[in-house]
This record gives structure tokens, sequence and C-alpha cells, in this order.
């Protein structure tokens, strides 16, 4: 498909309207241009919906849980609110139990705290570190790659089947990478977990943008993910399920609120008593904007509907796809192949460039975001590249590991706020990249590709 056959192809629906759609920025080259964000795996723009809401709160903000006073006991029930309108957006079931955190990767830690004694984790060397890393006080079995989704389904069969079938164990699993896109068979992997007396939990950081996630459907025990993925701003995400360990396990962090009573004790130590619900995790003076604004994005996407903008994604995925399907020297990475489905994440290098320089001239010469590098899931991209030949460009080239080559890849990233220009854009700049090669030379500085401004 040429550029012009993209430029002329319509719309599936209107982008919803983001913070930063009109920020220009400038180009190395002279002039300015209008900012393509394509980096929503790592953070998507704010919804222009959250940012007012938000915003019309601001004058009412008050402390929560701890208040007399009116701006008090509005903001405590903001926040409660929030916390059920966030479970209702997971389809959660009536004794589950939502707590507020700072992120993802806080969700995931606070469950690691919460495992039980010598539990057992399952997990693919596919995750992001979030969900790859916390585990460091269980007995931790890393699963091969999978190849295909029933691939992974069988992995983990083989690994259940094997292990201690009288203790604790728990399997943590994508529900779409971050690095391809590819969507994962949560429901079956569910399936397989509990057949084998295991629990598991689902990172939806990446799903949950661009697909609805029902935890009652999906039958996970626990869902976490982050708010500045989902349309909102930094610094506020959950984990929400199960309320059995949670309960049971010592508060994540002791402070005011995650405390029922304290007294002192005649040998001048201290007696606490712990909150049993979600106020067990959420010792300090909570995030309320953090929380009122991830509410505000679930309401905002639900009203928008998940079929819609799934369909615009699709198109997105097959602009870029298709405007590139031409250009040999580009190789998409992918584990269960081109046409699994997935998510507006793709991940991709170039013959002839290392990718840090690729991603610097798109950024420099055509004011388009993008990300390079491994993506905080350093074993799934080395998995993915083999041992492809990666050239060191004119710059950028990070230092490899003893043994081994440079390794590192683009990713493109979008999502319900994209235009279509921006897509577009892209599909054009990596084409003329590769048939001319950068306008501008670059050099490295801290490890980054940047343009030589020296001349």
């Amino acid at each position: 498909m040429s550029v012009s056959t993209l430029a002329a192809a319509p719309s599936v629906c209107a982008p919803l309207p983001v913070l930063g759609r009109d920020v220009t920025v400038p180009l190395v080259t002279g002039g300015e241009v209008a900012y393509a964000a394509l980096d929503y795996a790592a953070s998507a723009p704010a919804l222009q919906r959250v940012w007012d809401d938000v915003a019309a709160y601001a004058p009412y903000y008050g402390s929560v849980h701890r208040g007399a006073g009116y701006l008090s006991q509005l903001s405590t029930d903001l926040f409660e609110n929030a916390r059920r309108t966030v479970a209702a957006f997971l389809d959660c079931r009536p004794d589950d139990q939502l707590v507020f955190t700072r992120s993802t990767t806080d969700s995931l830690n606070l469950l690691a705290a919460a495992l039980p004694d010598d539990c057992q984790v399952f997990v693919f060397e596919t995750e992001h570190h979030a969900a790859l890393l916390p585990w460091r006080t269980a007995r931790v079995t890393c699963l091969d790659a999978p190849r295909s989704p029933r691939q992974a389904v069988e992995t983990l069969e083989r690994a259940l089947a094997d292990r201690d079938p009288h203790g604790p164990a728990l399997v943590c699993v994508t529900g779409a990478s971050n690095v391809t896109g590819e969507l994962w068979p949560v429901r079956e992997l569910a399936d397989t977990a509990h057949a084998h007396g295991a629990r598991i939990v689902l990172d939806a950081a990446q799903l949950a943008p661009h697909h609805p996630v029902s935890v009652r459907d999906l039958d996970v025990d626990w869902v976490a993910f982050s708010g500045h993925k989902l349309y909102a701003p930094f610094g506020s995400g959950v984990l929400a399920g199960r309320a059995d360990w949670l309960r049971e396990a010592e508060p994540y962090l002791a402070g005011g609120g995650a405390s029922r009573t304290v007294t002192r004790r005649a040998d001048g130590g201290v007696d606490v008593r712990w909150h049993d619900g979600a106020a067990r995790h959420e010792a300090g003076s909570p995030n309320v904007i953090g929380a009122y604004a991830i509410a505000s994005a679930c309401t905002a996407l639900t009203e928008a509907g998940f079929d819609t903008l799934v369909a615009r994604e699709e198109h997105l995925i097959r602009t870029v796809r298709d405007g590139l399907a031409d250009v040999p020297e580009v190789r998409f990475l992918s584990l269960f192949g081109d046409d699994a489905p997935r998510v507006g994440v793709l991940s991709f290098v170039v013959e002839g460039w290392n990718s840090s320089h690729f991603a610097a001239a798109l950024s420099a010469e055509y004011g388009i975001g993008v990300r390079d590098g491994l993506f905080c899931a350093h074993p799934l991209v080395r998995t993915l590249l083999g041992s492809d030949p990666q050239s060191q460009g004119e710059c950028g080239a990070p230092e490899a590991a003893p043994g081994e080559k440079s390794l590192n890849a683009v990713r493109v990233s979008f999502g319900a706020g994209t235009p279509d220009e921006h897509v577009e854009r892209f599909v054009r700049a990596v084409r003329e990249l590769v048939r001319d090669g950068a306008r501008w030379s670059y050099r490295t500085v801290d490890g980054r590709c940047v343009p030589d401004t020296s001349a």
C-alpha cells in the first residue's frame, strides 16, 4: 500500500481529545511541527475529560478519611466512589478488594509482599520487569517464551503439573505484551492455574487501556494496572482481586490509615490492630486526585465504547503494517506471528540502523516520539532478537552484556487519542529514513543518540 493510499484511507472514528494534541516541537532541520506522541505503551497522554474533571475537583481538595469538615467529607466520598467506579470498570466480584497504589509495579510488589509462606510463583520470561522481578521472597519458576497461545497454556500446564501440589502457588501473566502488543490467552491460563490449585494475577497495564477487562469473565484472582497508561496522570495504580491473602498479610506500609487502634504497652512498646479492608495497604494520606483521575478515565473509556476504540486501533495497526509491508529492511518482532491479535504496540528493527539512532532521527527530523531499547522486558527482547546483527550506526548503540551483541529495538505505540496523521507521518518517516538515510549527523551523549549541534 502506498503512502498516498494510506492518507486517503477513512478513519474508523475520531480520536478522543487528549492533552498535548496541539503541542509543537522544533525540528533540527528547521521549523516546527505538531508533536506525534507515539509512545503510549510507556505513558499515554491524559484525556482532556480526565484533566477537566480533576481541575473541577481541585478547589474542593481536602484530607481523606480523617476530617469532619465539608471538604474532607466530600473528598472521602469522591475517593470511595472512585474505588467503586474502578471496581465496576473491572467487573470485580462482590467480595473482591480494590487497593489504590502508585503503579502496576507498586501493585505487584504489594501482592508479592502478601504471598503466603513457601509460595511458588510461575512467570514467563516474556513479562515486563514489573511482573518479572517482585517475587524475590518466593520460589520462582521462570518459563520459556512460548511461540503460540496454545504453547503458552501447554508450558504452564507442564510446569504446574510438576509442582508441589500442597503448597500455595501463583501465576503471573500479562494480558498484552508491552513489546509486541500481542494478546495472551488469559482465560485459558487462568483455567489451567485453577485446575492445579494455583492462583493467577493479570498484569493489565497494556490491556486495560485498549480492551475491556472483566475479572469475572477472565476468572483471574487479581488484576493490576497503572493510571498513566490509562489516560490518567502519573502516580496512581490499582490492585484488585481476592481479599484473603491481602487481609492476612502484614500491611504493605505501616502508618496512619492502615491502623485501626494503637495502644502503649507497659514495656514501652506499642500494640497495633490493623484494618482488614483496603485501608490495610493504603497507609498515609491517599492520592485522592490520582484515584479520581483513574475513575474518570474508566468512565470516559466506557462511555466511548471499547468496540469503537478497538476498531479504530485495528485501523491504525493496519496503517502501520500495510504501509511498511514492502520495506524489507523493517522487521517487526512477534512471538505468536504477524496475524496474532494485538493492541496498538509494535516493535521492530531496521536493517543497517542501530535502533537508538533510528528513534533519534524520527524525533529530531520528524517530530515523532517513539521508544527504543529493551523496554523493561530484557529477556523477551533478547529472545526475539536472538543473534540478529545490530549495526552500530552512527551512534547510540547501548553497551552489550559480555559475549552479547548490541541488542535493541524501536517501539511505536498508540491508542484512543492518536490522530491518523501521526501514524501516517510515522510510516512516511520510516520509509524516507530507510530509503534516504538521516539528513543530520548524530552523536552519543550519556548513552543516548542525539543530534550533533556542534557544527
